[in-house]
């Protein structure tokens, strides 16, 4: 004779198990969904930086100091003057977010394969606020005003001899995450004795992972 309190009991275990699963199931695709939004809107914000088209129209740089320059398309600066160095870059964001220039550094090596991000507190900030815009052309600008910075000497002979200078840029969304480094390579014009070229050679993740990590 059949035991319906335990059948009933097994059945009632079935139907809870089902449930269980199907809930799991649910939480797990609504975790999979919250997750590819999230991925969504972090790639609305993303910035990247890349050097200015040759056509980019000039820009009138100003620095604190009231120095300044005109800065052609794909165009890189570098002077010496008054005991002051002087350098930027013409830029440009081809992400979709906005870009927000943290800091800059000098690069120790000229080499761009296999090689880490440098370290966040390795930059030296910027003094005023840079931004460019998603789509649209812009510079960044910095200045070293003490002999004694170990910086200054370190560009003393690339600027003398007119060779490659590479500079570190750090920037983010307007949130202030999604962290990149992004590496300008400033060349100097065979075709003008005061001319640089700006190009970018190398992008680095700080806040996600890095792209070319191997398995």
């Amino acid at each position: 004779m059949a035991d319906w309190a335990t059948i009933s009991s097994l059945a009632t275990a079935a139907g809870t198990l089902v449930l269980a699963g199907a809930s799991f199931a649910s939480i797990r695709s609504a975790d999979r969904a919250a997750l590819s939004a999230e991925r969504a809107v972090q790639a609305s914000l993303r910035p990247l930086l890349i050097a200015s088209r040759i056509e980019a129209p000039k820009q009138k740089l100003i620095w604190s100091d009231g120095h300044c320059t005109h800065l052609a398309g794909s165009a890189g600066y570098v002077r010496i003057e008054d005991d002051h160095l002087y350098i930027a870059a013409s830029i440009r964001n081809i992400g979709p977010g906005l870009a927000v220039i943290h800091g800059w550094r000098l690069a120790d090596h000229p080499t761009y394969a296999d090689q880490a991000h440098p370290a966040p507190e390795s930059f030296r900030p910027q003094l005023r606020d840079l931004y460019v815009a998603p789509g649209d052309t812009s510079f960044w600008h910095a200045a070293i005003r003490d002999r004694q910075d170990p910086d200054f000497a370190a560009l003393l002979d690339p600027v003398k001899n007119r060779a490659r200078i590479n500079v570190d840029l750090m920037y983010g969304d307007y949130e202030g995450g999604q962290r990149t480094v992004s590496r300008l390579s400033l060349i100097p014009r065979h075709d003008d004795e005061d001319g640089w070229i700006c190009q970018v050679v190398r992008h680095w993740n700080i806040d996600r992972p890095d792209p070319r990590a191997r398995p």
